[in-house]
């Protein structure tokens, strides 16, 4: 088994479940030791160590509330156990639905607080200690509408799809910064069958997303060393089929 300072290692947030674990799982083939981050999710976290470590790398869980002080050493207790650090993927998130009028000031913090500020702590302290790597910020197609039942969640996210704009030029040209904006791959265990049908009738590829799409995604964005700075929609064009009122659409009596 190669060295722990001879490998590259990434440290990938929200990483002991779904997206975050398929992430993980797919750098480890890749020959990338695992910082696998997690909060609550101590039990799963523990069998993807194990599932990750049988493929012939180093992996090693960092339990930390993102919300909390945590967060600012994380970084640093991943170098310490991982010197090759070279990849960090922000993909750890809070979503709670809400309006604007409904959101209250307590889940107005925990949602930028994991969605934004944790982000932006990690990346800047990624590029206090890492020479040259890449970051990748998990962010949302929902981004591209406006959709006020997700208000705190929803504006969050848009944050972060700045940060990565602007971090991006920040860290040029040593480290490189691109997202991924998912649409309807991994909708929540609630999701009922008609609900994803009807999500589907808005989506012009007509079908739901795979995870295995996400994962290329990620390898696109990690392969190309020419492209930073941009936010990769991987939504089936969904974020795109949104037409407005135009007057070639309007029929006369059909409103005031």
């Amino acid at each position: 088994m190669i060295e722990i300072d001879q490998r590259p290692a990434a440290l990938v947030t929200g990483a002991a479940t779904r997206l975050g674990l398929a992430f993980a799982r797919a750098l480890a083939m890749q020959g990338f030791d695992i910082a696998l981050h997690y909060h609550h999710s101590k039990s799963e976290a523990e069998a993807a160590i194990d599932e990750i470590t049988a493929l012939g790398v180093h992996c090693q869980g960092f339990q930390c509330d993102l919300a909390g002080e945590g967060v600012n050493t994380l970084v640093d207790e991943v170098v310490e156990r991982f010197p090759a650090l070279q990849l960090l993927i922000n993909c750890a998130s809070a979503y709670t639905a809400a309006k604007i009028a409904e959101t209250t000031p307590a889940l107005l913090k925990q949602q930028f607080e994991v969605n934004f500020f944790a982000p932006f702590l990690l990346s800047g302290r990624f590029a206090s200690v890492v020479q040259r790597g890449a970051i990748i910020n998990i962010i949302d197609n929902k981004i591209a509408f406006q959709q006020n039942n997700y208000a705190a969640y929803l504006l969050s996210k848009k944050a972060l799809a700045e940060l990565t704009t602007l971090s991006a030029a920040e860290f040029a040209p040593n480290i490189r910064v691109n997202g991924i904006a998912p649409g309807v791959v991994l909708p929540g265990s609630n999701r009922t069958e008609d609900y994803i049908a009807w999500r589907v009738q808005g989506i012009p590829a007509g079908r739901q997303g795979h995870v295995s799409e996400l994962v290329a995604a990620m390898n696109y964005l990690l392969q190309n060393e020419f492209v930073t700075g941009q936010v990769l929609y991987v939504d089936g064009g969904e974020s795109i089929n949104q037409r407005g009122l135009n007057a070639e659409d309007y029929v006369p009596g059909s409103g005031s």
